[in-house]
């Protein structure tokens, strides 16, 4: 009598998943420390939850991996990347979103009307503290994504005008100009910002 064997399915190693765990928290640590922001439907996401959602992946990557060296006899003799390898991004991840949260506290976010040539679109982060205000603006194109701010701005008292909705935003076949009304007692420095999604 004879028995067939059947090959396995050839399911992925333990090592797979680590090394995509290294490369999630890489990406988490990198984007964790920057300015950009993202735009996805109307919803305006700052980098550092991008950061957390990447870690959050990278967390699911490691645990398969765990479960997976459990269930493999071979999964010893495989080679994975070292402890250290994904130790560290994911910690540079951490204090990254950790900076990122604490700087965004009582930060509101705007998409502004009217979009620009191309879809090009002003959005704008506004805090205060105590009486310190401040802005930053962003050039968001068709990508969803604004890099770095185009403009910064800070206001006394803690005023907030873009919340307050005073300021004009002006585009032109290329370029735009923001500008933001502060008032004698309340000054907004600079009050003019150049707008361009090239």
């Amino acid at each position: 009598m004879q028995t067939e064997e059947r090959a396995p399915g050839r399911a992925a190693a333990p090592s797979t998943y680590r090394w995509a765990a290294v490369g999630c928290a890489v990406l988490a640590g990198a984007i964790s420390w920057t300015d950009a922001l993202a735009v996805v439907g109307g919803q305006v996401i700052a980098a550092w939850k991008v950061g957390g959602a990447l870690l959050l992946a990278c967390l699911a990557l490691v645990t398969a991996a765990s479960a997976l060296s459990r269930r493999s006899p071979l999964a010893g003799e495989e080679v994975g990347p070292r402890r250290w390898m994904l130790v560290a991004p994911a910690a540079a991840a951490g204090l990254g979103m950790a900076w990122g949260a604490v700087g965004d506290l009582g930060a509101e976010y705007h998409v502004l009307e009217p979009t620009g040539p191309g879809g090009c679109r002003a959005v704008v982060r506004e805090a205060s503290f105590l009486l310190a205000g401040s802005g930053e603006v962003f050039a968001v194109g068709t990508g969803g994504v604004g890099w770095k701010p185009m403009g910064a701005w800070t206001a006394d008292d803690g005023i907030r005008p873009i919340a307050d909705g005073s300021y004009e935003l002006k585009w032109g076949p290329k370029e735009g100009t923001l500008l933001i009304h502060g008032s004698n007692a309340n000054p907004v420095w600079p009050a003019l910002h150049g707008l361009s999604c090239d």
